[in-house]
């Protein structure tokens, strides 16, 4: 009798490391073909960026004898050159697709072996009190991937995706006025060259606040340093950053969220605190990681936070976060004395 109940218990759990196991098959498969696409789209990048560079040239010794070289090679010479451009750009950017893609689904496969390896290693009575647990960690998980991906479709729709619609449009008067108006010609193309330039600024920006690789190079407080330059340059909010303990490098799954926790931080008192002024503290301890936030702002009653939804839900998305570390948040504010926001996060060391 006390098998029977554990061959419906197993049933599901079978069923579920079966099907793990074909969707890992099928990912297998895909990611060695994305690996295919991606070597072959790196070598047709590599071949429109040269054809690309010998445009260039091409076009910059035209300019030496501008006045000398027909009409008709200088209109073909820029067609050409904004031909090459616009496809190596359309190239690279499917190049990114597919790296991004081949990551995604390494990961992908790289996690759905490790939990094989782990289901089909564990005791079934475990997994069965595993299993009865309520799932509000994957909700959470998917949750937070759908406001980044939110976000990040924003951004883009906001900024280069309008960006490269007005390119368009300048790189398509500016081929009709050479026809014209060569002069206003030059004029457009060097209006295009600096709307480009900003827009490349603007993208940086966007592609440091979504992920900055020097968090990965340098470390947390470097990191912190550069992000609290920007914001000062963007928003004119004066800020200071102090370090009380040891430079050091810490795990990077410890530095990512201290990081996003200091940047949801900074977009909380720009867009609440009415402040001047703001501070970030840290303190890399041996046992415990301490950071902060201060700011000079109108500041709030404590109750208040638990009652109205003021900059609640990236206070509570970050609580959840540094709940799961086994840390905590204090947070301190008053009335017209600002407000300081602090996190506590164990190292495992000793």
């Amino acid at each position: 009798m006390t098998e029977e109940p554990q061959g419906e218990m197993l049933g599901p759990l079978e069923a579920f490391i079966q099907e793990t196991h074909s969707r890992l098959e099928r990912i297998q498969r895909e990611l060695k073909e994305i690996n295919m696409l991606v070597e072959q789209s790196q070598g047709e990048v590599e071949k429109l960026a040269q054809r690309n560079a010998d445009i260039t040239s091409r076009i910059h010794q035209m300019q030496a004898h501008f006045d000398t070289v027909p009409r008709e090679d200088i209109r073909s010479s820029y067609e050409a050159a904004l031909d090459a451009q616009q496809r190596l750009f359309t190239m690279r950017g499917q190049l990114e697709k597919l790296e991004s893609d081949q990551k995604h689904l390494a990961q992908s496969a790289e996690y759905m072996q490790a939990a094989l390896t782990f289901l089909e290693g564990r005791p079934a009575v475990e997994i069965e009190e595993e299993s009865a647990k309520p799932s509000a960690v994957l909700e959470q998980i998917i949750q937070a991937q759908e406001e980044e991906r939110r976000k990040i479709s924003r951004h883009i729709h906001d900024g280069p995706a309008q960006v490269l619609s007005n390119f368009i449009l300048q790189t398509e008067i500016a081929t009709r006025l050479f026809e014209t108006d060569q002069e206003r010609a030059r004029e457009e193309l060097e209006s295009l060259k600096e709307a480009a330039a900003a827009s490349f600024a603007k993208v940086r920006d966007f592609i440091f606040e979504l992920r900055p690789m020097m968090l990965d190079d340098l470390g947390l407080l470097p990191t912190l340093r550069r992000y609290a330059e920007a914001f000062k340059e963007k928003t004119g909010l004066e800020i200071s950053l102090v370090n009380t303990g040891a430079e050091r490098r810490l795990e990077p799954h410890l530095e990512v969220v201290i990081f996003r926790a200091v940047q949801d931080l900074l977009a909380n008192v720009r867009d609440h605190a009415q402040a001047t002024q703001a501070k970030i503290m840290v303190d890399l301890g041996e046992a415990q990681i301490r950071a902060s936030v201060e700011d000079n702002g109108k500041g709030f009653e404590a109750e208040i936070l638990e009652a109205e939804e003021m900059a609640d839900r990236s206070l509570n998305r970050l609580r959840d976060k540094v709940d799961q570390l086994g840390g905590s948040i204090e947070i301190g504010s008053q009335p017209g004395e600002g407000t300081r926001v602090a996190l506590i996060l164990p190292t495992g060391g000793a």
